[in-house]
């Protein structure tokens, strides 16, 4: 059918590549304090979801969820500095390893603590923004996905502008680069530390707003997100945001033809089985690589 009809290939491409860059910005956050810090955030998933029951709330007592994007992340840096400081302070010079079972074991948290405040309920935002007709209308964007793409690309050059001209964002830079040099030179990391973290959550933040928005949520589907923005990482490199921009994009337009191809319920298993086939394919490069230094 995909093939048949080219206007589907349309859609699913419009569709992936809006819903490719939300997964960047997601990505994006996690891979800024992956190079920082040197821990993977399994509970990454986890904070978006939580930003995005914040602009749900929102919803429900008749404020515009699309308020959200900005109640959010301010929520959610603090919610971020309060988990550095309660675990990952512990945590941030240990074993990369020790940091997974400690961001598991927050993702639990948070997913038994979002179902015991929330409800396991599917919910929806619903921002009544209509929809946008393309090609004779023969492609139908929902205007959340465009709102929600234009609001993250937002985010993420401020983000940039941020992180290249502020002193905190300098600092962070330095940190990223060799942190003993930085702490040498006067960068108080451990404040570093706390910053990125905190940002990183204000992201999430932000994205699970626009999840709410544009998509559905409930407690525990923070688990996708995390495989998401942990295979745009792996496939962009740290620090690389035009790479996990691009990789995010086409992770989304993989995501649709699946949809398409494979049906709904086959969307998050193409998802854990693409990764598994990059991993695969690192760990191949690896071992080619370590030939040649032979």
């Amino acid at each position: 059918m995909v093939f048949q009809y080219p206007m589907i290939s349309v859609q699913a491409c419009l569709d992936g590549i809006l819903l490719g860059i939300l997964f960047a910005l997601i990505a994006y956050g996690m891979a800024l304090q992956w190079g920082v810090m040197n821990i993977i955030n399994i509970a990454q998933g986890d904070l978006v979801i939580l930003g995005g029951y914040i602009a749900y709330f929102m919803y429900l007592y008749g404020i515009h969820p699309a308020w959200g994007v900005i109640v959010a992340p301010v929520i959610m840096y603090f919610v971020g500095i309060a988990i550095y400081k309660l675990v990952i302070n512990k945590v941030v010079d240990r074993d990369l390893f020790i940091s997974i079972l400690a961001t598991f074991g927050i993702s639990i948290l948070f997913m038994q603590l979002m179902n015991f405040a929330f409800g396991a309920d599917v919910v929806l935002a619903n921002s009544d923004y209509g929809t946008t007709m393309l090609f004779n209308n023969n492609v139908v964007l929902p205007n959340s996905k465009i709102f929600s793409a234009f609001i993250s690309i937002l985010f993420a050059i401020c983000l940039v502008i941020y992180m290249k001209k502020s002193k905190l964002g300098r600092a962070i830079r330095a940190t990223a680069q060799n942190a003993r040099a930085a702490k040498i030179l006067g960068v108080d990391t451990e404040k570093v530390y706390a910053a990125t973290f905190g940002i990183n959550a204000a992201l999430c933040g932000v994205a699970g707003a626009l999840i709410s928005i544009t998509f559905t949520i409930h407690p525990y589907m923070g688990l996708p997100y995390t495989i998401r923005s942990f295979m745009i990482v792996i496939v962009a490199g740290l620090g690389n945001l035009p790479g996990v921009a691009m990789s995010g994009m086409g992770l989304g337009v993989f995501e649709e033809f699946a949809d398409y191809i494979l049906g709904t319920e086959f969307r998050i298993g193409s998802v854990f089985l693409l990764l598994v086939l990059i991993l695969i394919y690192r760990r191949f490069k690896l071992s080619r690589k370590r030939e040649y230094l032979k």
